[in-house]
């Protein structure tokens, strides 16, 4: 057994030996050549993505330009289930206990069933383009 332990380390000496000769001059370039460009572009990559994102201020009137980009924004996506679900247990203050997305004249609708604290069952139809609830 401590022959076979011996033999491994042989060759593992052995092997360090001969990959570190023939890799020396190509870790030499990695460390002065790559790397620094690497962190450099890491440090870089989030302030690009800060400049692409749109700014809701632009002209110091912060909530007439905010609610015009969420308007944008909901026109061009709609709202998402999660969203109506949210809406509708904070307007009657009710847990939602089934959803379902339906097609209504090529919209689609999230009809959502709601239960009371007092045991009332309510369904709520939200348009998912507008948000409107009906």
């Amino acid at each position: 057994m401590n022959e076979l332990f011996g033999m491994a380390m042989w060759v593992a000496h052995t092997a360090h030996i001969v990959f570190s000769a023939r890799l020396a001059p190509v870790m030499k370039k990695v460390r002065h050549g790559i790397l620094p460009a690497a962190v450099l572009l890491i440090g870089v990559v989030p302030f690009a993505q800060a400049h692409s994102i749109i700014s809701p201020v632009s002209n110091g009137s912060a909530t007439q330009d905010s609610s015009r980009f969420v308007e944008t924004f909901r026109d061009r996506d709609g709202i998402s289930l999660d969203e109506a679900v949210r809406r509708a247990e904070a307007q009657y203050r009710a847990r939602v206990v089934r959803t379902d997305v339906q097609d209504e004249d090529g919209r689609k609708v999230y009809v959502l069933k709601l239960l009371s604290e007092d045991g009332r069952v309510m369904t709520v139809r939200i348009d998912a383009a507008t948000g409107r609830m009906r």
